[in-house]
């Protein structure tokens, strides 16, 4: 490390402390490259990324598919307006209906402005099939869970199950309703003549990478036929390949009315998805509500995003991303399972392709830490860098191109800064 990459470094944190808005706790560092599963630093220092920029970078950094798919849509064509047909965005809800259950897309920036296009469906469901609702809302009010998380927007910071999401933002929306995960009798009781919708993650992310039981989802689903509910799946952080499945709930078996989709589907850049099945789709239509327009943005689905994301889609395929998703999610977990045998700081180990999560238990003999936040400093110390959720989970979510040896590099590292030594 030389002077002058010290002072790069500096001089780039004190610009953003000046112009930059500090919503975030960030680290003192500054990338400036990446390539694959590595990120460098502006100090030239190399770091194994098993955390994928929150998932956002799917294919790795600098994909030579990807960085080939922007540049020829760069030089055609970029954002038209959604008032026009453009090839790339049709291609895209071709790839997510046909490796899905067959809805309709509408594309917007992120994950929060997703669910916020689910929640406003849904309530034009619930007005359009009002039952026998009691008031003047009719069916509005939407059932989630607890530690589960859809965004930081006014309904979907609102659908989120964490009460510091809303800390200050107060008065809040109303017609939500919170019910412990992987709970079928709470959710059956929380259902009134106001519901009309259920929304959940099939694996919770920013609640520590929480497995459903093997009967609540499909269970979730009876309830919403019996009620004529809407069945929401937030698939921000699981869909697009990243359990080893194009998407989590065909673990299951069991098909939403809605997905929402983030994170790994623009391998990068900002793109967020609204898929709905036909039970729903039509009540967006200006057919349906009396020539209006009910939701829409300016951005959403411009050709350079929707050219990245089918990218991603076609080198998941071409590639066999999914099986190898699935060989890593094996060998990660047998690997930290017997790690954990013998290393009682580890409570358990769990999760789905490259979407894990590692339990660990600071009151346990040898723990040296008290939360997951002191192991995620010192990994990345040693050049690994990995994220903590829920005070005592490490979530690992690596790039789908992460090759075994790189998996077991990073293993290395983070058994050897539980452990202490």
């Amino acid at each position: 490390m030389t002077t002058a990459q010290e002072s790069l470094t500096r001089e780039i944190i004190e610009r953003h402390d000046q112009f930059m808005v500090g919503n975030l706790n960030r680290y003192p560092v500054a990338m400036v490259r990446g390539q694959g599963s590595r990120l460098w630093d502006a100090q030239g220092r190399a770091y194994l990324d098993l955390f994928a920029g929150f998932g956002g970078s799917i294919l790795g950094h600098a994909h030579p598919d990807l960085v080939r798919a922007v540049s020829a849509q760069a030089a055609q064509l970029w954002h038209v307006g959604n008032l026009f047909h453009t090839e790339p965005q049709t291609h895209l809800a071709e790839h997510i209906a046909k490796k899905g259950f067959g809805g309709r897309s509408l594309f917007s920036h992120c994950g929060a402005d997703a669910n916020e296009a689910a929640l406003k469906l849904a309530r034009l469901y619930g007005k359009a099939r009002p039952g026998r609702a009691a008031g003047a809302h009719g069916r509005y009010k939407v059932l989630s869970t607890i530690h589960s998380f859809h965004g930081r927007f006014f309904g979907s910071m609102m659908a989120t199950g964490q009460d510091k999401v809303r800390h200050g933002f107060e008065p809040l929306l109303p017609g939500f309703g919170y019910v412990p995960y992987n709970d079928l009798a709470a959710m059956a009781k929380a259902i009134d003549g106001e519901t009309v919708a259920i929304m959940v993650e099939p694996i919770q992310g920013e609640g520590g990478i929480n497995m459903p039981g093997e009967a609540y989802l499909a269970g979730l689903r009876r309830l919403c036929e019996e009620h004529d509910l809407v069945l929401i799946f937030d698939e921000v952080w699981t869909g697009c390949g990243r359990t080893a499945r194009w998407f989590a709930y065909q673990h299951w078996n069991v098909t939403p009315d809605i997905m929402t989709l983030a994170k790994g589907v623009g391998g990068g850049l900002p793109v967020g998805v609204m898929c709905a099945g036909p039970k729903v789709a039509e009540y967006f239509t200006p057919r349906v509500n009396h020539g209006v327009v009910a939701h829409a943005t300016t951005l959403g689905g411009n050709c350079l995003s929707m050219a990245v994301a089918v990218a991603v889609f076609e080198v998941i395929e071409r590639d066999g991303l999914l099986a190898h998703a699935a060989a890593l999610e094996k060998q990660a977990v047998d690997r930290l399972t017997a790690f954990a045998r013998t290393h009682p700081q580890v409570k358990t180990v769990r999760g789905k392709g490259v979407f894990l999560g590692i339990e660990l238990d600071p009151k346990a003999p040898g723990a040296w830490f008290k939360s997951a936040t002191e192991v995620v400093s010192r990994c990345m110390d040693q050049g690994v860098l990995i994220n903590g959720t829920q005070d005592v989970v490490l979530r690992l979510a690596p790039p789908l191109v992460l090759t075994p040896a790189e998996l077991h590099e990073g293993l290395d590292v983070i058994e050897r800064i539980i452990a202490g030594v």
